[in-house]
């Protein structure tokens, strides 16, 4: 699997960035001790400067990388759903049933995160609880539409398109695919979260995953609408 993955560069919108972090060891060390910092002292609290005294570097070498903070955050987010997207394709590729196929994309996207060797500069697990915490952050700005228009948020979107269309290929009666697909998607962080911080609110947790959750959800809403359809 590593070796077939080696050559593997998740892709980001180039406007995200000044200068590709995965072109030089500053950059991918950048990416590395963000995440492990934002992940110690939280989104709000990080700044370049901290992230300097990580790496040993002046905060302007960061800058000639990223212009803010929130524009790492953007790559951070961005990178994270680019992983999913690729895990949720090969983990449905050549299965030729619809159902199996929907079943093993929700799973990717709700499981628990293991990290991945492919990528040896990313902690994907922390990534992840990165995700779950701050990742409502990128977008919840005055600037999210014109981000949006300037194709920020493309990887996300393509990731819930590509769910939304496995949803259609079970059901295409199914009048709210989007809908749902953006739901489980979302939701599926805010189960995770819940199940770590407030755990009285949700049933998932050490009998129930997320992943059981969803599916069960999902199966119910595409039956029931099949059975209205005929």
């Amino acid at each position: 699997m590593i070796n077939l993955l080696s050559n593997l560069k998740i892709s980001v919108p180039d406007k995200i960035f000044i200068k590709d972090p995965e072109s030089s060891d500053l950059g991918k060390r950048i990416i590395e001790h963000s995440i492990l910092l934002i992940n110690e002292i939280g989104f709000d609290s990080f700044t370049f400067k901290k992230l300097g005294v990580k790496i040993g570097s002046n905060e302007s070498s960061i800058y000639r990388y990223f212009e803010s903070k929130h524009k790492l955050l953007l790559y951070l987010t961005s990178w994270y759903w680019a992983w999913i997207e690729y895990q949720m394709v090969f983990a449905t590729h050549n299965v030729p049933d619809s159902t199996d196929q929907l079943n093993k994309a929700i799973e990717v996207v709700t499981r628990t995160i293991k990290e991945d060797q492919t990528f040896t500069h990313i902690n994907e697990v922390v990534l992840n609880r990165i995700i779950i915490n701050e990742y409502s952050k990128s977008y919840l700005t005055k600037e999210v539409d014109s981000e949006n228009k300037e194709g920020y948020f493309v990887v996300y979107k393509r990731l819930v398109t590509r769910l939304s269309e496995l949803i259609q290929n079970v059901n295409t009666h199914y009048e709210f695919p989007s809908s749902l697909a953006s739901t489980i998607v979302e939701g599926a962080l805010h189960q995770h979260f819940l199940k770590s911080h407030f755990s009285s609110i949700t049933d998932c947790g050490k009998n129930v995953t997320p992943t059981e959750f969803f599916i069960n959800l999902t199966q119910k809403v595409l039956k029931t609408s099949s059975n209205e359809s005929k």
